[in-house]
């Protein structure tokens, strides 16, 4: 995007939110280099994944831990929400410096969603009042997230009463070729940035 890597503007615009301090990004093996030169210059450190889903994580929290003693407040970022923005950010940041041991940026579902069986029978209607998309970047308490992360499955998943701050359409995952395409026209000679998982004082 832009030429860059959209983990290039992901980071940066976590550190244009004020409150990340440094970002760790978690890569395989055989991109370790190519990541290595996205976030050249940045203040991000990469690191080898490993072969389990929460691996990276708990190597990333060991690490961010060590490198920054007074840590608080983590954040978990998916980089193909490259432009979350900056206010984003620091709206989690501050659910969790408020008290809450883990905060989710969410949208309102705005599809019908249909609940279906194996055989792909239509077996009724989601009331869309309580359902919510959620975003990234996310945000734990450290020693939430340390407890959390024991078991291979999301962390949130294992969070007591997170709490919600609302989302952005900004904050959307660009996956596919159309999602890339969509968020170029949307960002055409904007100078929006974005940024990757960190907070001052935390991760």
């Amino acid at each position: 995007m832009r030429g860059e890597p959209l983990l290039t503007h992901a980071v940066r615009s976590l550190l244009a939110s004020e409150c990340v301090a440094h970002v760790f990004v978690s890569a395989s093996a055989s991109d370790v280099d190519r990541t290595a030169r996205a976030v050249s210059g940045l203040p991000a450190t990469v690191l080898e994944a490993g072969e389990h889903r929460n691996d990276a994580l708990r190597l990333g929290l060991r690490t961010a831990q060590a490198e920054l003693p007074r840590l608080s407040v983590i954040l978990l970022h998916d980089p193909t929400r490259a432009f979350a923005p900056p206010a984003l950010t620091r709206s989690v940041v501050d659910a969790v410096r408020a008290g809450a041991p883990a905060a989710v940026p969410v949208l309102p579902v705005a599809d019908t969603i249909k609940q279906v069986n194996a055989e792909g029978v239509v077996l009724g209607t989601q009331d869309r009042g309580e359902l919510r998309a959620p975003q990234t970047p996310q945000g734990f308490a450290v020693d939430v997230l340390c407890a959390a992360c024991a078991a291979d499955t999301p962390p949130l998943d294992h969070v007591a009463a997170p709490v919600t701050v609302p989302g952005h359409p900004y904050a959307v995952k660009i996956a596919t070729p159309f999602d890339l395409t969509a968020a170029e026209a949307v960002f055409a000679g904007d100078e929006h940035t974005v940024g990757v998982h960190h907070a001052r004082g935390s991760r």
